[in-house]
């Protein structure tokens, strides 16, 4: 029985030579990213925020301004509407309550549901939250400062792992797979809760793991092709590792898309930041992070070699 491949043995694609038009694609989408966040911004969740959340789930699309008058008609406060893509189901935001403890919050909920019950037959309560101004600012500053020491981790990483260069590769790749990320919430308005957050640190150890294999190939082939040029090492280095980068990010988006579909709408924002991680990430392995160790100046001879043809000694054989 033979197996599937879906990347031929022995590819020869020349990955290098599209590399400027990949950077130039890279800084288009990157600044695209930072424009949509700083227009549009983003659609920070009660964890964030704050507050009071109701996911309220109609029997039909109602009309969002009637929900929004009658629910500021309760006072209890200005809401905040937002319609899912299904039409059926809205988020309203709630300033929270004078008291902190759980029966206010109950009490406001079951205000709020009562009257849209009555006015809507068939409206049910999905989902609540509840959380303290304190307690958001608190989670918006470590969520923040979660991601940003996993990026600088790795990419000091990279840096000790092998050359400064296959560590400040890393540092661009990554941040234009969490800029691709924001970029996309900002634009389809979906909600950012700390689900979001563990998907971006999720994201961060996948294209890491798919880096750090083919940065680790090209260093192997450094070694046994002293005298092939870069650009030659780096073609090889990522067609040798096509198959496994492009048969891991298949099995994960089979997986993902399953989980898109029937997962439910609680984890339908965690899951839309995984699908597009994978993709982004497979991209920026391959196109941005392998190419970008030319334009720093990476040369095929590792360190130590260099350091040892300078002084006049020939080295014989590869490094251990």
């Amino acid at each position: 029985m033979r197996l599937l491949k879906i990347v031929p043995d022995n590819t020869n694609i020349g990955f290098v030579r599209l590399r400027r038009w990949a950077f130039a694609l890279t800084l288009l989408l990157s600044l695209a990213a930072v424009a949509l966040v700083a227009i549009r911004g983003l659609n920070l969740g009660v964890d964030f925020r704050g507050g009071l959340m109701i996911e309220e789930r109609f029997a039909a699309a109602p009309p969002v301004e009637r929900v929004r008058g009658l629910v500021d008609g309760l006072g209890v406060g200005q809401a905040s509407l937002q319609q899912y893509a299904d039409g059926n189901t809205v988020a309203i935001r709630l300033p929270p309550p004078d008291s902190a403890d759980a029966g206010a919050t109950n009490a406001v909920v079951s205000k709020v549901q009562r009257a849209l019950a009555r006015a809507f037959p068939g409206a049910t309560l999905a989902r609540q939250d509840s959380v303290s101004g304190k307690v958001s600012g608190e989670l918006l500053w470590k969520g923040g400062l979660a991601v940003f020491l996993a990026v600088f981790g790795i990419a000091l990483w990279g840096v000790f792992r092998f050359e400064w260069q296959f560590g400040v590769s890393t540092f661009v790749a990554i941040t234009h797979d969490l800029l691709m990320t924001l970029g996309f919430f900002a634009l389809t308005g979906l909600e950012v809760d700390l689900n979001i957050v563990a998907a971006v640190l999720t994201i961060i150890g996948y294209s890491i793991n798919d880096k750090i294999v083919i940065d680790d190939r090209i260093r192997e082939n450094m070694r046994r092709y002293r005298r092939m040029d870069m650009r030659e090492i780096i073609d090889l280095s990522v067609n040798e590792t096509l198959p496994r980068t492009v048969m891991t990010s298949l099995t994960v988006l089979i997986a993902l898309l399953a989980l898109l579909l029937f997962g439910g709408h609680v984890l339908r924002g965690f899951t839309a930041a995984m699908i597009l991680g994978v993709i982004v990430g497979t991209y920026s392995s391959i196109y941005v992070s392998s190419s970008l160790l030319i334009t720093l100046g990476l040369r095929a001879e590792p360190r130590a070699v260099r350091a040892t043809a300078a002084t006049g000694a020939e080295r014989v054989g590869p490094r251990s």
